[in-house]
C-alpha cells in the first residue's frame, strides 16, 4: 500500500508561524516573515551573511510553492535566489526577547507536582481536568513577567545607516511604537486546529491505544493539551514540531491511562472487600494492587 503523507513538519511550521503572527503587530505585512532567529540584537552584524543565505533559501522555496500552486503539480522548480543579490536592509531578524513584555503585578503561585517539581502558575488551576496530576508548565522565565502562550520576540531589520530598527513585536496590538501589550487578541489558524485533531485521531488508532474503552477521553485530553501548549514550540531550538506534538499527545494518553487504571484498581479493591468478583484484569493478575499502566488494552 502506498504510504500517505498526512502531515509534515514544513506544513506544521507554516501554520505555527501564521498563528503566532495573529498575536503580533508589524509595521509592514511583509515583515512578518523572518529569515533567521537570534538571541540578541548585538548578534546581527556577525550573523548578517548567514541571514542573507537564509533569506535567499526562503525566497526560493516561496517561488517553488507558487509555481506548484499555479501549475497544479506536486513539484516544481524555481530559479534559486542568489544570496549576493540580497541587500543588508532586506534581511528580517527575529530576536527572542522579553523586553516588551510587562512585569506581572500578581504574586506567582508555587505548586508542587507529583515528582516534587515546583511549578509557577497563577492561572493553571483553571485549566486542570480530572486527568491532570500536576499543573501544566507555562512559558515564563521568571515570576516578574506576565505569562504568555509562546516565547516572545521582536523583528528587526537594518535601516539605511546599518542600524537595527524594530519592525514587529509579538503579543502586541496597534502600532509598533504606540500600541500596547496584548496576549489574547489572536488565535490559531483553522488549519493548525485541524492538524491538532488529525494528530490526536491518528495517534488514538495505534495498536497499543485503540483497544481501551476510554480512548475518547484520551483523545479529548490530548487535544486540550495541544490547544494549551501548541504554540509554545520554539523554532529557535528545533524544526521538528511533529515530534514535539507527538510527545505532548503521548504524555496526555499516558496520564489518562494511569488515572483510569488507578480508578479501576480502587473499584477492584472495593469489590474484593465485599466478596464480589473484580474485573477480569484483576482476576488474571491476582490481587496485589496497582502496579502502574501497561501498554495493552483493558477489558
Amino acid at each position: 500500500m502506498k504510504k500517505i503523507n498526512y502531515l509534515n513538519n514544513r506544513d506544521i511550521l507554516k501554520e505555527i508561524h501564521k498563528s503566532k503572527g495573529a498575536y503580533c503587530s508589524f509595521t509592514q505585512p511583509e515583515y512578518a516573515d523572518y529569515d533567521i532567529i537570534l538571541m540578541s540584537v548585538a548578534d546581527i552584524p556577525a550573523i548578517l551573511e548567514e541571514g542573507k543565505e537564509a533569506r535567499a533559501d526562503r525566497l526560493t522555496r516561496k517561488a517553488q510553492d507558487l509555481a506548484i500552486e499555479l501549475e497544479g503539480k506536486k513539484s516544481a522548480t524555481a530559479v534559486p535566489v542568489d544570496p549576493a543579490s540580497i541587500l543588508d536592509t532586506d534581511v528580517i531578524f527575529r530576536v527572542m526577547t522579553w523586553d516588551h513584555i510587562p512585569e506581572s503585578t500578581a504574586l506567582p503561585k508555587v505548586v508542587k507536582g507529583k515528582k516534587g517539581k515546583s511549578i509557577l502558575d497563577e492561572e493553571a488551576e483553571s485549566l486542570l481536568t480530572e486527568y491532570d496530576d500536576e499543573l501544566p508548565e507555562v512559558v515564563a522565565p521568571s515570576p516578574k513577567f506576565v505569562k504568555v502562550n509562546f516565547p516572545p520576540f521582536m523583528h528587526y531589520k537594518l535601516n539605511s545607516v546599518e542600524e537595527p530598527v524594530i519592525v514587529g513585536k509579538s503579543h502586541w496590538t496597534g502600532d509598533v511604537e504606540t500600541g500596547e501589550f496584548s496576549k489574547d487578541h489572536g488565535q490559531v489558524t483553522k488549519k493548525l486546529a485541524l492538524m491538532y485533531m488529525k494528530l490526536c485521531e491518528r495517534y488514538a488508532t495505534r495498536s497499543n491505544w485503540r483497544g481501551y474503552t476510554y480512548n475518547d477521553e484520551m483523545r479529548s485530553q490530548a487535544l486540550l493539551q495541544l490547544s494549551q501548549v501548541g504554540l509554545q514550540f520554539d523554532e529557535s531550538k528545533s524544526q521538528n514540531p511533529f515530534a514535539y506534538y507527538t510527545t505532548a499527545i503521548t504524555n496526555s494518553f499516558t496520564r489518562v491511562l494511569n488515572i483510569e487504571k488507578r480508578n479501576q484498581n480502587i473499584r477492584d479493591d472495593i469489590l474484593e472487600m465485599h466478596n464480589l468478583n473484580p474485573s477480569y484484569t484483576r482476576q488474571g493478575m491476582g490481587s496485589g494492587g496497582y502496579h502502574g499502566a501497561d501498554s495493552g488494552s483493558d477489558d
